[in-house]
């Protein structure tokens, strides 16, 4: 790879293989608000930004193009942050850019993030127009005390406005994020949230677990004792109450923190994603290859090693808006981290993002395709401790979480890496 924006990569990338997956995605680093608990790298006051940043954004993409060429892209997700906050001209010349760039796969899942408070009817449609055929809309609850205090920016009436907004732009597949375990979240408000959100029918439901990420806002209230810390035990206790409430109401659980719709009745292979399942985000727990574009985006890609051997590098941007931008448009590299990965690491890798999906676990055979060696025999000791303390079930052909390893699921995940 010569092109200036991936210099310092000392290996090439494969032949191109079509029948590989390959997902992409953009980091839009800007918000209307920083939010109080969240890390990610974001920022809210930027707007002089903009437009220098896409056009880095368009610049970066153009450089990556050649080396991809051949590969095609299956999924695009265009996250941040709220990439709605950029204008109907930057979102139009940052989908002509991927698609004048990329081969995109026939049905491949486009993503993108939107925030209910900052989004409207006429953005919809553009995102429709644009080929955007899934619509992520951060939501977190439908309380709005517990809104407050997650420092979001729209209310509940919102929440409504944006979804009803949606369909009617044509949006078929539509995610709801939403948090629980704020500390002491009363059990019937968990509740009434999840009535509201089923009530609504979306396609997709995502639910995590409030976490005090360091040097975030909702850190140093714990800290200082201006709030209490989450407790686990009380988010475990919410947890249950989700996974009763979205079965009953027919969503699959097919990721620790994801439930989705199905449109056919299961088939009875437990290997099998409902239909709604996010495909971009299946890569990632599959151990599969992205390319991230944007600041503090992060990638992996496979490439080819000395004496021909594959070898897994994942590598990282970096983060500042202002220097990311100007190293791209002057042509210098952006990455700021890089690793190739030992073989037993990418292969615990494997193991801890792949137990994520309840459902699926982590097949031997796709085990195989990927490291070349067998799951029963790199991690057979592991394997084995983990099922007779009944955290993890073996049939012939994979292994996944039990229900009891799903509630400490963290645990199980660490014996691998």
């Amino acid at each position: 790879m010569a092109h200036p924006i991936s210099q310092g990569f000392p290996l090439p990338l494969p032949p191109a293989d079509p029948a590989l997956p390959l997902g992409l995605y953009i980091h839009i680093p800007f918000c209307e608000r920083k939010c109080p608990y969240c890390d990610f790298n974001t920022y809210a006051g930027l707007q002089a930004r903009f437009t220098q940043t896409v056009d880095a954004l368009c610049r970066e993409l153009e450089e990556w193009a050649a080396p991809l060429a051949g590969r095609p892209i299956t999924s695009v997700f265009v996250g941040g942050g709220t990439p709605t906050v950029l204008d109907a001209g930057e979102l139009a010349r940052l989908f002509e850019t991927i698609r004048r760039c990329y081969w995109l796969a026939p049905g491949c899942e486009i993503t993108c993030e939107a925030n209910p408070g900052t989004v409207d009817r006429p953005k919809f449609h553009l995102l429709r127009d644009l080929g955007v055929n899934r619509l992520s809309l951060g939501v977190q609850s439908f309380q709005p005390e517990e809104l407050a205090f997650l420092g979001r920016i729209h209310g509940v009436e919102d929440v409504y406005r944006a979804f009803d907004a949606a369909r009617a732009a044509g949006f078929a597949n539509i995610n709801l994020d939403f948090i629980f375990g704020l500390p002491h979240q009363a059990p019937a408000a968990w509740a009434d949230t999840l009535a509201q959100a089923l009530a609504l029918g979306p396609e997709h439901l995502s639910l995590y677990s409030l976490i005090v990420e360091p040097n975030t806002p909702l850190r140093h209230w714990v800290d200082s004792g201006q709030v209490d810390a989450p407790d686990d035990d009380e988010a475990g206790a919410l947890y249950e109450t989700a996974l009763e409430r979205l079965a009953a109401a027919g969503y699959v659980h097919y990721e620790v923190s994801n439930w989705a719709r199905t449109t056919a009745p299961p088939n009875g292979d437990q290997s099998d994603n409902p239909t709604y399942a996010c495909r971009h985000n299946l890569l990632y727990w599959r151990n599969q290859e992205y390319l991230g574009v944007g600041p503090g985006a992060h990638s992996h890609l496979r490439l080819v090693g000395p004496q021909g051997e594959t070898v897994s590098r994942r590598w990282s941007n970096r983060k500042p808006v202002p220097s990311y931008a100007q190293r791209v448009l002057r042509g210098a590299s952006v990455v700021d981290f890089s690793e190739e990965l030992a073989v037993r690491v990418s292969m615990g890798e494997t193991m801890m993002l792949g137990l994520r999906l309840v459902r699926e676990g982590v097949a031997f055979a796709r085990f195989e395709r990927q490291h070349g060696a067998d799951l029963r025999q790199v991690f057979a000791d592991e394997v084995a401790r983990l099922v007779a303390w009944g955290l993890l079930e073996e049939d012939a052909a994979r292994v996944r979480l039990s229900r009891r390893g799903l509630m400490v699921g963290n645990q199980v995940f660490a014996a691998f890496v």
